[in-house]
């Protein structure tokens, strides 16, 4: 199947791909995502939240950046998220750090055996990551937690790098929709052909495409909408991270 083409975007929007042609390194790659300013209307989101603050955090220095990926740069495990939240990776600069969304998260991974510890508050808390490396599909907060297709767009190439220099990626877990699409996306971006139909997003779904060497995996989004309703357990959540573990062993 041949490469689909990305959207043509406007110049001076583009500086997402063109910043990340030719990553060498997570660390370059950082750099080039904490500099990223192609998404006007995130990039004024972010900002604002990180000068009007929320009340308990008005003695932080919010971070008001996008958001690098974190973690294992031998991971076998890649988790893939939505965006960083308002006030938590747009506080703290790391993803799922510092709202109850990591919470859960780095729970789970320390119970897995994933994390060195069970929470995650700031980037200088001393958490590491053992075989797991999280990423997401945007790298700045959005309005609502929801961001546009084209601002999803824009950001696709950092995805597309960070899976790039991560060579012994052989599970990604997707949590939520937008996050599976993602990387379906990526998939087609790398000329691989989709099963068609085209696989929905569900809880526990699996996926193998041809000519990819990883295997996909579904969860419901670890957002504290979905913890605090019941709608994802630990037990779920666990036993998806158990699959996981299983696949990479």
């Amino acid at each position: 199947m041949p490469r689909r083409a990305l959207p043509l975007l406007p110049k001076a929007r583009r500086s997402a791909r063109d910043a990340v042609s030719a990553p060498r390194t997570l660390e370059t790659l950082r750099d080039a995502i904490v500099a990223c300013r192609a998404c006007p209307r995130l990039v004024a989101w972010r900002e604002q939240v990180a000068r009007e603050k929320r009340a308990m955090y008005r003695d932080w220095e919010y971070w008001g950046k996008p958001v690098p990926g974190f973690g294992d740069p031998r991971a076998r495990l890649v988790i893939v998220g939505l965006a960083p939240g308002a006030h938590g990776a747009n506080r703290t600069g790391r993803m799922f750090t510092g709202d109850r969304s990591g919470d859960f998260l780095y729970a789970a991974l320390h119970r897995a055996g994933f994390a060195s510890q069970a929470t995650s508050t700031s980037r200088d808390d001393g958490l590491t990551l053992r075989d797991v490396f999280i990423t997401a599909a945007a790298r700045c907060a959005p309005p609502g937690n929801a961001p546009r297709i084209d601002e999803l767009t824009r950001c696709a190439a950092f995805l597309d790098a960070d899976l790039a220099l991560l060579p012994n990626a052989r599970v990604v877990l997707a949590l939520g929709a937008i996050a599976w699409d993602a990387y379906l996306a990526h998939l087609e971006r790398r000329g691989l052909e989709l099963p068609r139909p085209r696989a929905k997003f569900a809880h526990g779904a699996e996926l193998t495409v041809n000519g990819s060497n990883t295997r996909l995996l579904g969860s419901y989004h670890v957002s504290q909408q979905n913890t605090q309703t019941g709608r994802l357990t630990e037990v779920m959540f666990d036993t998806v991270l158990g699959r996981a573990q299983a696949l990479i062993s």
